[in-house]
């Protein structure tokens, strides 16, 4: 499996970045790494996880992360992380 994060300012797609996910341990734990490596690797910091994400997450395997979830000021409207099987 990967983790495919992308920073979305409007509809436009400003940055895309992947993680593969392997299936050593807990997933959370996994899905935890992979986010903070996508995170890293874009720039940006992790945003807060709220409740919301985890509903989104658990049933679609992705979520959205808005401006405000984040703890310093960033320059895009959102980010998208999704869980996405490999082929």
């Amino acid at each position: 499996m990967k983790l495919t994060a992308k920073i979305y300012r409007g509809k436009t797609i400003i940055m895309e970045e992947e993680s593969v996910i392997n299936d050593e341990g807990r997933f959370q734990k996994q899905l935890e790494l992979s986010l903070v490596e996508v995170c890293k690797n874009m720039g940006i910091s992790v945003p807060m996880w709220l409740s919301k994400n985890t509903r989104e997450f658990a049933r679609y395997k992705w979520t959205t992360f808005n401006a405000d979830q984040f703890f310093e000021p960033v320059s895009f409207d959102r980010f998208e992380i999704r869980l996405e099987e490999n082929i």
